[in-house]
């Protein structure tokens, strides 16, 4: 009988809801030579659910394809038994009945690898029906789940509370920017994510944490500068390397199976300063078809698909909304227009049959408004919206000489001239000031109560206030920017100096106002 073997990678806890969760492994194939893998071998996934008595309950296998780098997703309670995930679970031998699991709730699970002979050409595929019928009883094969060494295939996972009622409280961590370290500060890499695991130990009597967001920069596929061509991904074998590496770390590895994890892509997940501008130079396009389909393997297939296979999703915890932006595959620099044809989430919806991603997001928070009230929403964003660095502010100091004392609106000269040569070359928000104003108008148009940006890769913590000036009902208006720190980053003198990021954007020498164009309404913050 063919025995089971640990995951290569994982397990990894991924998008949970009150009555689901997606569970995320990796399988490590001996046969396997990195990321050439034999194609005369199908790997499959074995889960197993875990009573109070610690014996299996349930048990199903599903499939770890090869084209996913023999990667694979269960989505364990919300939609088992009615068929809309057939390609995800094969049931065999066992009633295929519905197992919603219950809100806010503990359990275990333990998942495994099968090896099976695949004698069949690659262009074939089995369909499941068939390929259950020649795998061993799935009963039979998940007692041997017990065998297997718990840290390494062992996750718990506690379900989200009653989606029906606003929670009283919410506690989550965020983080972004896991630089992997060099030589011997490899194993500083990981150091935090031990005291992040000790937010989940059952010591705790604080309130319990519910998820982790992972807001881009998760691996580095250019170690170095990207124009150093020294150890920067352009293989498919060395994005799978950086990959192997960052999930197989100690603490993280740990992490990942004690806590529901959402992750979103930076531009380390491709190149550094990204844009869909770069796919017109020279071998590009393979890079960033490596890199994204690395990314969908590793860090996509198990969060949420809101919308298909488009990277950017919505979720929510206890009643609190969250929308996770794609700021870095739909962002667009238009070099002869500036900072005018410059979009962030994407350009601009022109069919509503087809919205975009900003048109999303606008009608998101609309409805979030109107359903939940002042309940707080929440955008992840990889980049900080606000504040903005010192030296990319939008000052009308900052204004060429031809255009100062033109008069007194001026918001659009502001928006789009004031320090212009600097915000060109941003990285952030300071150079996408059309999308930055359609989210604000929004906000400001609409009443929209409470929105709280989670923003990383600046390297520097820092919360900002957001402020609204112009009417006495914006003046009531709060919303927030919490930037999180960097996972790991050991070189301070190059990014993160807080100098350039904590100040008042009304105080003098740090100026720093966004119009809303055609309200009398300006935008400042506190960092």
């Amino acid at each position: 009988m063919s025995n089971l073997r640990p995951p290569g990678l994982g397990p990894l806890v991924g998008h949970t809801t009150h009555d689901g969760c997606r569970l995320w492994i990796r399988a490590g194939d001996p046969a396997d030579a990195g990321a050439h893998l034999a194609s005369d071998r199908r790997t499959l996934g074995v889960i197993g659910l875990l009573n109070a008595r610690g014996r299996i309950e349930k048990a199903y296998y599903f499939r770890l394809p090869r084209e996913f780098d023999r990667t694979g997703v269960f989505w364990l309670g919300r939609d088992v038994a009615l068929g809309r995930h057939s390609s995800d679970r094969i049931p065999r031998n066992q009633q295929d009945t519905p197992y919603l699991l219950k809100p806010d709730t503990s359990y275990t699970v333990r998942l495994g690898t099968l090896t099976v002979d695949d004698p069949l050409p690659d262009p074939e595929v089995i369909p499941d029906h068939i390929l259950a019928e020649r795998l061993p009883v799935v009963d039979v094969m998940a007692e041997q789940l017990l065998n297997l060494p718990a840290d390494e295939c062992e996750a718990t996972f506690r379900t989200f509370p009653d989606p029906t009622k606003t929670a009283p409280e919410l506690s989550f961590l965020i983080g972004s920017c896991r630089y992997p370290g060099l030589l011997w500060k490899i194993k500083e890499a990981d150091r935090i994510f031990g005291p992040m695991s000790g937010h989940l130990a059952p010591r705790r009597t604080d309130p319990a944490v519910r998820f982790t967001l992972m807001m881009g920069d998760q691996i580095y596929a250019d170690t170095l500068h990207r124009l150093v061509p020294l150890m920067r991904a352009d293989t498919y074998e060395e994005f799978q390397t950086r990959y192997m590496e960052t999930f197989s770390a100690p603490n993280l590895r740990r992490l990942l199976r004690m806590c529901p994890t959402y992750m979103i892509l930076d531009d380390h997940e491709i190149e550094d300063n990204w844009t869909q501008d770069r796919l017109t130079e020279s071998g590009t396009h393979q890079v960033f078809n490596l890199a994204i389909g690395a990314y969908m393997s590793y860090q996509w297939s198990h969060g949420p698909r809101t919308w298909g296979r488009l990277l950017y999703y919505q979720f929510e915890c206890g009643g609190y909304p969250f929308f996770a932006l794609d700021t870095r595959t739909q962002r667009f620099k238009d070099d002869e227009e500036g900072l005018r044809d410059n979009h962030l989430l994407g350009r601009p919806t022109i069919d509503p049959a087809h919205p975009g991603q900003l048109k999303r997001l606008l009608d998101w928070l609309s409805g979030q408004q109107n359903e939940r009230g002042n309940v707080p929403k929440f955008i992840v964003s990889a980049s900080v919206f606000a504040p903005n660095p010192i030296d990319e502010r939008i000052d009308p100091d900052f204004l060429p000489e031809e255009l100062k004392g033109v008069g007194d609106s001026t918001a659009d000269i502001l928006l789009f001239e004031a320090n212009r040569r600097r915000r060109e070359k941003s990285d952030a928000w300071p150079a996408y000031p059309a999308t930055r104003h359609a989210i604000l108008e929004q906000i400001v148009k609409n009443n929209i109560q409470n929105v709280v940006f989670l923003t990383g890769d600046i390297h520097c913590t820092n919360i900002a206030r957001l402020e609204f000036t112009g009417t006495p009902e914006t003046e009531m208006l709060h919303a927030y920017d919490i930037t999180s720190s960097a996972l790991y980053w050991p070189f301070p003198f190059a990014d993160g100096d807080p100098n350039n990021y904590i100040h008042d954007s009304r105080a003098s020498g740090q100026i720093d106002r966004f119009p809303i164009q055609g309200t009398g309404i300006e935008m400042h913050y506190q960092a």
